[in-house]
């Protein structure tokens, strides 16, 4: 897989913002195929910057049920917080 295929968006929340500033992490939607091994060699691809750690969370699909009905669904997802070597730094929105 290709870079572009393994990082789907960036996560931008209060979370990923927090580790942003404190711990040098930057948050992606990530493939759901996709290990850590790819996750870092696409970051660094990307963005030219060198990765020290992949942290993987994946959130399975919830079936929402009411009453013994189902009412709807919420898909699945994988996200990855990438931890990036000293020195090191991406930007998404620099002039907003």
């Amino acid at each position: 897989m290709q870079y572009t295929d393994i990082l789907l968006k960036p996560l931008v929340s209060e979370k990923a913002n927090m580790a942003k500033e404190t711990a040098n992490q930057v948050a992606f939607f990530v493939h759901p195929g996709a290990n850590k091994v790819e996750i870092a060699k696409a970051v660094e691809e990307a963005f030219s910057v060198k990765v020290t750690a992949v942290n993987v969370v994946r959130q399975r699909a919830i079936r929402r049920t009411r009453w013994g009905r189902k009412s709807g669904t919420v898909s699945g997802y994988k996200k990855a917080y990438v931890t990036l070597a000293e020195g090191h730094k991406i930007e998404f929105f620099e002039g907003v």
